[in-house]
C-alpha cells in the first residue's frame, strides 16, 4: 500500500447524514459539547426508537446514532430540533467544529471565546467540511491532539492563537481572539489547495508568516483519566459505543443534571461523584482505553471483518496501543499505533508501529492468529 486510502471529505452532520452498512449516521454537536439530562435521555430514545439503540462518541466531542433508516430520518431531525440540538441552517452546523476543554467554567474564558466564535461562524472564509477549532484556555492545556486546524489556547494575561502544525502562535489581547482567527482562516484559505484541506498539511507546503510564529504554548497536560475531577465524574466509554439502556441509567441513578463530551471517548458527568458507573471504564489502566476499533461488519459497508468482537478478546493480552480496523482507511486512529489489524478480504493484515494504511508485515490472519501475534511483540 502507498498511502492512506480515500476517505470521505466531509464528516456527518444531522442535516446531512451519511449512508453506512447499517443505515444513516446522524451526527449531533451539542454546542459548547454539553448536553443537559433531558438532552441526552432524548437522544437515548431517538437512538433506541428509530436507531440501532447505540449512541457512539467520536474523537470531535460529538455524538452521532447509527442504523437510522431513509423513513425515520425526518422523524429523528425533528426530534433534534425539539431538544435544542440543531443549529439555524446546515450552512451554520457545517461550520461549527469547535472542541472545547471540558473544564470550562461557565463564566470562564474558554466558554467566553467559544460563545463568540460561535457567533462570528456567519464571518468565516468558505472552509473544508472538516476544518475545525480548539478552545482549550483552562489552566490546564488539554486538547494538544485533538483534531483541530486553529487553536485558541491559554497564555498569559490573554491567548495564544495557532495554527495547527506550527511549533509557535501569535499572542493576542483578551477579547482579540476573534478577529486573529478570522485573518488566520483567510490566510489558509489563499494558501489551501484542492489536495491540502487541512492547516497542518498547508503548513507542510508553505510558510506561515513570522508574525505568527512569536510564541511557544505553555507545556501540554497529560490526557484526562477516569476518576474524580473538580467539574465532576470522568467515565469512559469502550469504542466510543454507548447502549441507550446503559447511558439513561448511568444519567438516572447517578441523578447527573448534565453531560459534557469529550474527544478522549471519556463522558464529564457534570457535578456529581458518580458512584453507579456499570458498562463505563472507571480505571485509568483499563486496556480498553488503549484499543482503538471501527465498528467494523456488518455495521460499515466497508469492512469485511467484525472488529470490537476481536478487541474485546485481544484486550486483556495488549501492553502497547492497539488498532484494529474494518478497512485500510483506519477510520477509528489517524495516528500509529504500536499493533494494527487491518481486515482485508475477511481475514486480516498485520501492521506494526504504523497506520492501517501501511504496507502490512503479514496477511490472510485469522482471528485466532491474532492474539499469537500479540503474544510475539509484548
Amino acid at each position: 500500500m502507498t498511502g492512506r486510502p480515500s476517505v470521505k471529505g466531509w464528516c456527518p452532520g444531522a442535516f446531512r447524514p451519511m449512508q453506512s452498512g447499517d443505515g444513516l449516521i446522524v451526527r449531533v454537536r451539542p454546542f459548547l459539547a454539553r448536553l443537559t439530562a433531558a438532552q441526552m435521555l432524548g437522544l437515548c430514545d431517538l437512538a433506541d426508537t428509530y436507531g440501532n439503540g447505540f449512541i457512539d462518541l467520536t474523537n470531535r466531542a460529538n455524538l452521532q446514532i447509527r442504523g437510522v433508516a431513509d423513513g425515520g430520518f425526518d422523524t429523528v431531525l425533528d426530534g433534534l430540533n425539539a431538544l435544542g440540538l440543531l443549529d439555524e441552517t446546515p450552512e451554520l452546523e457545517a461550520r461549527r467544529n469547535i472542541i472545547v476543554s471540558p473544564f470550562w467554567e461557565n463564566d470562564g474564558e474558554t466558554a467566553r471565546v467559544a460563545r463568540a466564535l460561535l457567533q462570528a461562524l456567519p464571518d468565516l472564509p468558505e472552509l473544508p467540511a472538516k476544518f475545525g477549532f480548539a478552545v482549550d484556555l483552562e489552566p490546564e492545556r488539554v486538547l494538544q491532539n485533538a483534531s483541530a486546524d486553529i487553536r485558541i489556547e491559554r497564555y498569559d494575561q490573554g491567548s495564544l492563537v495557532r495554527a495547527d502544525g506550527a511549533i509557535k502562535g501569535l499572542p493576542v489581547a483578551r477579547g482579540e481572539e476573534i478577529a486573529a482567527v478570522l485573518e488566520l482562516a483567510e490566510w489558509f484559505v489563499a494558501n489551501r489547495t484542492a489536495d491540502n484541506r487541512r492547516m497542518a498539511h498547508v503548513l507542510s507546503h508553505r510558510s506561515l508568516p513570522e508574525s505568527w510564529q512569536l510564541c511557544a504554548p505553555r507545556a501540554a497536560s497529560p490526557q484526562p483519566q477516569p476518576g474524580q475531577h473538580p467539574p465532576g465524574t470522568l467515565v469512559g466509554a469502550a469504542f466510543g459505543q454507548m447502549h441507550v439502556e446503559t447511558l439513561a441509567r448511568l444519567i438516572q441513578q447517578n441523578g447527573v443534571p448534565a453531560i459534557r463530551l469529550t474527544p478522549w471517548r471519556l463522558l464529564l458527568l457534570e457535578g456529581v461523584q458518580a458512584r453507579n458507573l456499570d458498562g463505563f471504564v472507571t480505571h485509568p489502566d483499563d486496556p480498553l482505553l488503549k484499543i482503538d476499533a471501527c465498528p467494523g461488519a456488518p455495521f460499515c459497508a466497508s469492512a469485511t471483518v467484525k472488529t470490537r468482537e476481536l478487541a474485546r478478546r485481544l484486550a486483556p493480552s495488549i501492553s502497547g496501543s492497539l488498532h484494529i480496523s474494518g478497512c485500510a482507511k483506519g477510520c477509528a486512529r489517524k495516528s500509529a499505533a504500536d499493533t494494527v489489524f487491518v481486515g482485508n478480504s475477511g481475514g486480516f493484515d498485520l501492521v506494526r508501529n504504523g497506520h492501517a494504511w501501511d504496507a502490512p508485515e503479514k496477511s490472510g490472519l485469522r482471528p485466532d492468529d491474532t492474539l499469537a501475534e500479540l503474544a510475539s511483540h509484548p
